[in-house]
């Protein structure tokens, strides 16, 4: 296998095979973010992807996830995408799902039937970062996308039925628009119904504008009370039908996992418990079970 620089995955491909069918990330300019900074955005060649799966083939004996990366491997031409899946199934039939990143745009210029036709193709599962669902936050991060824009690029690939999971990033809108952040995230989030939600917490990368930002005091971090405070009013705000939900990254404070709506009291109790019990926080009209 070939690879260029650093591959980032979902946590949730942490055993898959990783096929680098682009290289960085073809917007790579949101503010947050210094995953692709170092990199040069290009499609690479077909034929060196096919030889890529060829050469994973003769020294793996077993593949049940494959993972195409890098930041949104949704953007290459259909047909493109098609020759992958094909090679993917006649070289891996034991291969039960592929997943893919992709932007909002991604999703946008394919059309429905596109869609579709992948996830026939064994197509198995589309990240995508929402980040926040705040209009005012999303031109803030130089997101290149409208809330609007990410509605319908989520809503289409809920209608494909190929499985949609979304993120968001907890401390994205400061101090100033964590209400905000939280409401609007949730009314996004609620419109769109994904299958599974992680919600990361803001790390502040070298190399970035937001790191420019704080460091002219023009961006303030929550602290963790602030995000335990942003996470319960997203979640209590969140009407979903059938979402798995997890905040077990790394970056985040607390571990949480469960599916909504059915877990739903039980995630917020576990946050009450821990604002009361660590920053004695007070909230009448909340409910414990």
């Amino acid at each position: 296998m070939r690879y260029e620089g650093v591959v980032y995955r979902p946590p949730s491909e942490a055993n898959s095979l990783i096929v680098q069918v682009t290289i960085g990330c073809a917007h790579n300019k949101c503010t947050f973010c210094g995953m692709y900074k170092g990199k040069k955005f290009r499609i690479r060649k077909i034929e060196e992807i096919l030889e890529d799966l060829i050469q994973a083939r003769n020294y793996y004996s077993r593949v049940e996830k494959i993972f195409l990366a890098d930041g949104d491997a949704l953007c290459l031409k259909t047909e493109d995408l098609k020759q992958i899946l094909y090679k993917i199934r006649e070289l891996f039939p034991e291969c039960n799902r592929i997943g893919i990143y992709a932007t909002p745009k991604d999703v946008l210029n394919k059309s429905l039937e596109e869609l579709i036709e992948l996830r026939d193709l064994g197509l198995g599962i589309i990240y995508m970062g929402l980040e926040s669902g705040s209009e005012k936050i999303l031109k803030e991060i130089n997101k290149g996308v409208t809330k609007e824009e990410m509605i319908m690029a989520g809503k289409k690939v809920k209608e494909s039925k190929i499985p949609l999971s979304m993120t968001l990033i907890s401390g994205l809108g400061g101090k100033e628009n964590w209400k905000k952040h939280a409401l609007e995230s949730a009314e996004v989030i609620s419109t769109i119904d994904p299958d599974y939600l992680g919600l990361l917490t803001l790390m502040i990368e070298d190399g970035t504008e937001l790191r420019d930002k704080l460091s002219k005091d023009e961006f303030s971090l929550l602290n963790p009370k602030e995000i335990m405070l942003e996470t319960k009013t997203m979640l209590q705000n969140t009407y979903v039908t059938n979402c798995i939900f997890r905040s077990n990254h790394a970056s985040n404070y607390v571990a949480l996992k469960g599916t909504l709506p059915q877990d739903k009291e039980i995630l917020l109790n576990k946050i009450y418990e821990i604002l009361t019990t660590e920053y004695n926080y007070k909230d009448e009209n909340f409910r414990i079970l």
